[in-house]
């Protein structure tokens, strides 16, 4: 079961395309997905590799059924839609209301177009729920707080499963691990045609921010999330990583200036440091002159990385030429001197 329920068990992913097929739009059963895919011969040998199947979580949701002799969709609102007040969380397949949002998709680029939606029995345990985000933000929360399971069953939730070998899988039981500028973070995300969402929590800061989306043509929902986690969770980073690209005009200047006297094997002696004054020997001034007078006209100067370190600005900015781009490391004192001034190539 954990080798299921963590995607290690090597059972063949029986629906790995991101846009619907012939077959889908057709009814099946979960009795005839594992027909067809359980009995093929597994991918791996269970334990050695972690590759995402849906066809786990259908065997999953069997052996719970046959387990317990419960149907697994009334099971769940029975202990933990309706004690969590998720009203509107249920089968997809039989749910469907008017009032629901239609799913759209893209081809390439083009304009949004309805999208076909699959047939009932496709993804059972897999992935047949739907609801709305402020009802699945709902179930976030219970995580966060620890509501309806055992402490010992969130902990074995948030528990990466290893591979045989202790390689990391950042797999849990049906949640990824990761982190958000070392901030941990668990989540998963949803897709079936026409519909995207992403649920992520934060459980060292207790917040959790949800994304959905009614077209599945354009992947805005990851972006997004991080955008607003960065906002809520690290407000003055955010607030630097905002400026990055909004640098004082004269400042970009300055650093163009610097550049463009590089090429030529000068620089204003004034607007650095004794040390960087020690790099910045004769020979160090005729490298940078032999490697980057080739590269042509400086076209633009822009700041990625505004931080601070040992006391000092760090700033690091990409420098585009008319043959290619370099990297700036930069450090400023706080009188305004360079302390540091690299190129570096960028690939």
């Amino acid at each position: 079961m954990r080798q299921l329920l963590s995607h290690t068990s090597g059972y063949e992913d029986y629906a790995p395309q991101d846009y619907i097929i012939p077959e889908w739009t057709k009814p099946t059963t979960p009795e005839d997905l594992l027909n067809k895919w359980a009995k093929k011969p597994l991918d791996f040998d269970p334990g050695t590799q972690w590759q995402y199947s849906n066809t786990n979580y259908v065997l999953a949701g069997k052996i719970f059924e046959k387990a317990t002799g419960e149907q697994l969709v009334p099971f769940l609102h029975k202990n933990i839609f309706e004690p969590l007040g998720m009203a509107t969380a249920g089968d997809c397949s039989v749910t469907k209301t008017p009032e629901d949002a239609v799913a759209y998709t893209r081809y390439g680029l083009g304009p949004a177009r309805p999208a076909l939606r699959e047939a009932p029995g496709w993804y059972f345990a897999a992935g047949e729920l739907c609801m709305t985000p402020s009802d699945l933000a709902k179930w976030d929360i219970a995580f966060l707080q620890r509501k309806i399971l055992s402490a010992k069953s969130y902990a074995e939730f948030e528990r990466e499963v290893l591979l045989n070998n202790g390689d990391y899988t950042h797999y849990a039981l049906g949640l990824e691990l990761g982190e958000l500028d070392h901030i941990p973070a668990i989540s998963h995300s949803g897709e079936v045609s026409g519909f995207l969402a992403e649920s992520y929590m934060y459980p060292t800061r207790d917040v959790a921010v949800i994304v959905s989306s009614n077209q599945d043509g354009t992947d805005l929902i990851t972006p997004l999330e991080r955008e607003i986690a960065q906002w809520v969770l690290e407000p003055e980073r955010r607030g630097r990583a905002a400026s990055m690209g909004d640098a004082p005009r004269a400042e970009l200047d300055q650093v163009q200036g610097i550049v463009e006297g590089l090429q030529a094997g000068k620089i204003n002696r004034a607007l650095f440091t004794a040390n960087a004054n020690f790099y910045f020997s004769d020979a160090a001034l005729g490298d940078f002159k032999t490697s980057l007078a080739p590269l042509g006209k400086l076209k633009s100067v822009t700041r990625r990385v505004a931080e601070s370190r040992g006391g000092m600005k760090e700033r690091g900015y990409r420098a585009e030429f008319e043959t290619k781009s370099v990297w700036l490391s930069i450090y400023m004192t706080d009188d305004g001197l360079y302390e540091q001034f690299l190129v570096v190539e960028d690939f």
